[in-house]
């Protein structure tokens, strides 16, 4: 009787941990659910940018040009998901773009690119964004600098030597076949575009179905752990911040050949605006936790709120106002989410 009795409360026990949330919050703690919460946010941010805007926002031509804005700053933000993904953070990467467009598009390396190809110019930034990265990288896991302190310092560094390199000048792309490259289309879709989805599927296939990507997981929710188990936490690190910084070369080569121009005020608040589609698109700012196709939506909602502000001709400090707010949202959900998810 008393041993019947013990095993009740026992089964109980066991039972209770059984128990799973239902419900709103248990569909947005899925990862599919998060996308499906973000295909709905840009749906009905399109629905509003047609109701605001009418043609003018449903026009092929803007949709083409908001594909355009996106893809740029998609760029980055693929190589901040792996970064932040990893439990790092870079402030620095709007610097990056500017410092990698300066220097390939200085009348040395235009003149290099017209003697032999325009090819040059490409490799130029991306070798730039690619240092650059690695000096963060080994000032964060060599030097033990903190991110924040690290990528600050870079930030400041890249924009005053791109501004030395420029002399605060705007410098002219003069290479015909680098311009007519990227303005040319595939199938009716911008190169620039196409460049993007590429970015974005192989940055997929990197983080979901590579060794590569399970050890940017282990670092990012436990490098303590992650050391135990034979992972080089240190240099890995340095190969997410490369890895960075090759995106922010891409993104200088495609901001180059949009705006036809190299200078020192390219990439301005590109570090808020990567960060801000990363954390919407799902990524934990802890560590841990990333992913790819909540980025690419995350850059095109904010891509589209731009859009469809400019459009009603509301100020660039309305729309700095409303990304704000969206991030503190979103790292208020995140927060919520987890601990639902550990009680």
């Amino acid at each position: 009787m008393s041993e019947d009795t013990a095993a009740v409360p026992a089964q109980q026990v066991k039972s209770a941990p059984a128990k799973k949330e239902s419900g709103i919050s248990a569909l947005l703690g899925s990862p599919a659910g998060r996308n499906t919460g973000l295909v709905v946010a840009l749906v009905l941010l399109c629905l509003g940018g047609v109701v605001t805007a009418g043609d003018r926002f449903a026009d092929v031509d803007n949709v083409l040009t908001i594909l355009r804005l996106a893809a740029v700053i998609g760029v980055v933000s693929v190589g901040m998901t792996f970064v932040i993904t990893g439990g790092g953070i870079d402030l620095s990467v709007g610097a990056i773009v500017a410092l990698s467009s300066v220097w390939a598009t200085t009348l040395a390396t235009q003149g290099i690119a017209n003697d032999s190809h325009w090819i040059v110019m490409v490799f130029t930034a991306l070798l730039v964004g690619g240092a650059c990265g690695l000096v963060n990288g080994a000032l964060i896991a060599y030097g033990r600098v903190v991110a924040f302190i690290a990528t600050l310092a870079s930030l400041a560094a890249a924009r005053g030597l791109a501004e030395i390199i420029s002399n605060r000048k705007t410098q002219i792309v003069n290479v015909p076949g680098f311009t007519a490259f990227f303005d040319a289309s595939v199938l009716g879709v911008p190169v620039l575009v196409v460049i993007f989805a590429l970015v974005a599927a192989g940055g997929w296939v990197l983080l979901n179905r590579t060794t590569f990507g399970r050890r940017t997981f282990a670092v990012g929710g436990n490098p303590e752990a992650a050391r135990l188990a034979g992972i080089d936490v240190r240099r890995h690190t340095v190969m997410l911040y490369t890895l960075l910084g090759l995106c922010c070369g891409l993104a200088a080569v495609m901001l180059i050949a949009r705006t036809t121009t190299g200078s020192a005020t390219h990439g301005g608040l590109y570090e808020l605006d990567a960060i801000a589609a990363v954390v919407i698109g799902g990524t934990l700012l802890s560590g841990g936790r990333g992913t790819i196709a909540g980025t690419v939506f995350g850059v095109l909602i904010f891509t589209t709120l731009s859009n469809v502000f400019t459009l009603n001709n509301l100020s660039i400090s309305a729309q700095a106002v409303a990304k704000g707010a969206i991030i503190v949202v979103a790292v208020l959900l995140q927060q919520r989410l987890a601990r639902r998810s550990g009680a």
